[in-house]
Formats: C-alpha cells, structure tokens, sequence
C-alpha cells in the first residue's frame, strides 16, 4: 500500500463538506469536529454534541429513522468513531438510505493532547464499516478525492460511510452556542416547525 500524507487542511474540508448541504440535518462530534462545523457558520440544523463521545454516528441514526425524507448527516471524528465502532454494525444493519457518515481523521486524540490515535496505527475505519455492510464506503486523502465524496455524502443513497484525511496542524477555537435546551429547541423548531410547540 503506497503511503500517504495529511495534507488536507481540516478546517477547509469541513467547509467544502458544508457548501452543498442543502436542507440536510447535521449532528457534530464532541471536540474539534463542532468547532470546524462551527466555524464553517451556525446553522438552525446543526445539532451541536458537546458530550456524549462515541454517540455522534448513533444520534445521526436516530434522527435518520425518525425523519426519512431528510437527508441526515454526522460529522464526527475518528477518535470518536473508534469509541463508538458498535454504531457500524447497527447502522449497517438499519439501512438508512438518507444516512451519510463523515469522519474528519487526524490519526490524533484531540480532546486529551494529540496523542496518535488507532487510525495512525493503521486501523480502517472505511474497512470496518465495508465489511459491515455500509453499501457505500470510501476515503479521501486529497482535495479531488475529497471533491469526488460529494455526490456521495450529500445525495446518493445510504448509508454512506466517509473518511477524510486531514493534517493535524492547529486550527483556531471557533465555539458554538453552549447551551444544550436552547440547541435543542432551536433544532425542534427548524425540523418540526412552530407546531412542535404546540
């Protein structure tokens, strides 16, 4: 296998994940994967996790069950995805065809001192989840690569699994709102409408 380099700036590909979202329902990973979808601009359908880790890929699941006629997207960390590799088999097996799985992979810990991680190791996450039975899989290293995912994350039928391999060079903190009831019930709001209130 020929090896590769973290190339691709984090900040830049969430971005780039972000500008053809359309309508999509978005759910974050703790950690650095909020502050690059934070960064990217606030938006009435990001659910913003700021605990929970492992629980990202899950949550997406949930909410793509619950809402079939609405493209559904997580943008989690591999840090995260590691912790919560149960989610593969169980998303595989639901089949969500509005699901995408985005994971932005550093090969580090983030949260605890960037430390190399599983993925630096050599741990597939795009295997794991192709031989659970994600009908779609794939990994980009490389701004092609990554503009090849598009179709792909935003559209084509799911389950989508997506790595994308960015440097681990530091990005400045770009917070989200904070406050999980006021998250919340903005997000109600943008799904459901005034009527969820009532």
């Amino acid at each position: 296998m020929a090896e590769h380099k973290l190339t691709l700036n984090r900040r830049e590909a969430v971005a780039r994940i972000l500008t053809d979202r359309g309508d999509a329902l978005l759910i974050t990973g703790l950690g650095s994967p909020t502050w690059d979808v934070a960064a990217a601009g606030d938006h009435p359908n990001n659910f913003y996790l700021w605990g929970a880790m492992g629980g990202a890929a899950v949550m997406g699941l949930g909410l793509a069950l619950a809402q079939p006629r609405r493209r559904v997207l997580v943008i989690t960390g591999d840090g995260e995805m590691v912790l919560g590799l149960g989610a593969l088999a169980t998303i595989a097996v639901a089949a969500p065809g509005n699901l995408a799985v985005c994971v932005i992979d550093n090969e580090r810990y983030g949260e605890t001192g960037m430390q190399e991680g599983h993925t630096a190791a050599g741990v597939d996450l795009v295997g794991m989840a192709a031989m659970a039975g994600w009908p779609t899989t794939a990994c980009a290293w490389t701004e092609e690569e990554l503009e090849a995912l598009m179709p792909a994350i935003h559209s084509e039928p799911g389950p989508v699994f997506a790595t994308v391999k960015v440097n681990a060079d530091p990005v400045p903190l770009v917070l989200p709102p904070r406050d999980g009831t006021a998250l919340r019930s903005r997000f109600r709001q943008a799904l459901l409408g005034e009527k969820a209130f009532e």
